[in-house]
């Protein structure tokens, strides 16, 4: 059986966040998606890419994470899993703009 693993960008206090995971769907909450079963390189090379060991240090001990849908960039399914990211945004490698927030604004009475 295929084991399906997917790649998420999403933006997160100014940064570009790369993570991969083994399930993702829409949340019971409305405006979320929900990640579950985020996994991460496990190399025993000596070399140690350290946003990899921020992003594991962040999410270590999280069963599933809620991702505001506004948030996320991209959602792919990929063959085989990637180095997971933290990038800045002003990065000029990206082409990645953040949308206004908040997207869902109350309105003025």
């Amino acid at each position: 059986m295929e084991k399906i693993l997917y790649k998420i960008i999403f933006l997160n206090q100014g940064k570009i966040y790369e993570i991969y995971a083994k399930s993702v769907h829409q949340s019971d909450l409305y405006g979320f998606v929900t990640i579950e079963e985020i996994v991460f390189d496990e190399k025993t090379s000596l070399v140690v890419d350290p946003a990899e060991e921020k992003l594991k240090e962040e999410f270590s001990g999280v069963k599933l994470t809620y991702i505001p849908m506004h948030s996320i960039v991209r959602i792919d399914q990929v063959e085989k899993q990637g180095v997971g990211k933290i990038k800045s945004i002003g990065d000029a490698k990206d082409n990645v703009a953040e949308f206004p927030s908040p997207i869902y604004t109350p309105k003025k009475v």
